[in-house]
């Protein structure tokens, strides 16, 4: 297998500076990839001295958008897709090598507790994997991973989906189990990052959130639109009752929830034949 290492920096340099060599020791004469998104540090100069192949937005277009380069590039039949903030370790990727040569398709690092940045980052986590879990139907031990390794030909099939900012990770797991790849996930401990996160966690947090309703929808959307079509369906039925019982009549309230009830079932229905194209070349 020939691999390539990629990893989306921006304003990264001092932790490229001390990252490239510790990545060079580990994968030998691997290619590897630094796609610089629009830095405004000397990231592009550290990156030329390490004699890495350099891909340089000449602005920022999103962690994401900069994965998407790299995997464009690459010409490894394996992708190590890494954070350049000095968190992953590069001697784990024998690690994910590994188990990917059991036969997996995507093996991704999970970090342990004591790896997120802050107690916030924790709970929006676990909520994260929670929810991911419950729509998928499998265990996702770490849905916003960035660490992981994957078949580059697989990964290259879902690059219309991945959105341009920081939650291609998201994406890219549930396309996987969407359609049928293997996935595995290895426990890994991350370290502290160089610099300041360019997470903002009011305004990425409201993104996060709206993404995995997306990915909801591009998974199992009946999962969604079945459960409030529920709601609309028992509130009404329970208001009928009330107005039933009090007055003896049917009233447009009742009448509107319950149809509402029906168009949103209805338009679940009609998801998951639009999800099931999206896939269509993708399942196994």
């Amino acid at each position: 297998m020939k691999l390539s290492v990629i990893l989306p920096a921006k304003d990264e340099a001092d932790a490229l500076q001390a990252l490239l060599p510790e990545i060079r020791a580990v994968v030998g004469d691997a290619e590897i990839i630094v796609v610089d998104d629009g830095s405004t540090d000397e990231t592009a100069n550290i990156v030329t001295n390490a004699n890495v192949r350099l891909i340089s937005h000449p602005y920022a277009l999103g962690n994401g958008a900069a994965v998407k380069a790299g995997a464009r590039a690459a010409s490894g039949d394996v992708l190590v897709l890494m954070d350049a903030d000095g968190q992953h370790d590069p001697t784990d990727i024998p690690r994910f090598l590994e188990r990917l040569d059991r036969g997996y398709d995507m093996v991704v690092g999970a970090r342990d507790s004591a790896s997120q940045a802050n107690l916030w980052r924790l709970l929006a986590n676990t909520a994260y994997n929670y929810f991911a879990s419950w729509i998928t139907g499998h265990r996702i031990a770490d849905l916003t991973s960035g660490f992981r390794v994957v078949r580059a030909d697989l990964f290259r099939r879902f690059l219309y989906l991945l959105p341009n900012g920081f939650s291609y990770p998201s994406t890219i797991t549930m396309a996987f189990f969407r359609s049928g790849y293997l996935v595995d996930y290895i426990p890994i401990t991350a370290h502290p990052r160089f610099g300041r996160s360019h997470l903002q966690p009011l305004r990425d947090g409201v993104r996060f959130v709206l993404i995995l309703f997306k990915i909801a929808t591009l998974y199992s959307p009946l999962k969604i639109f079945f459960p409030v079509s529920a709601g609309f369906f028992i509130t009404g039925v329970g208001y009928y009752l009330f107005t039933y019982l009090s007055w003896g009549r049917l009233t447009n309230m009742s009448t509107l929830l319950l149809s509402i009830s029906v168009v949103l079932f209805m338009m679940g229905l009609v998801s998951e034949q639009i999800t099931a194209l999206y896939y269509r070349d993708n399942d196994r």
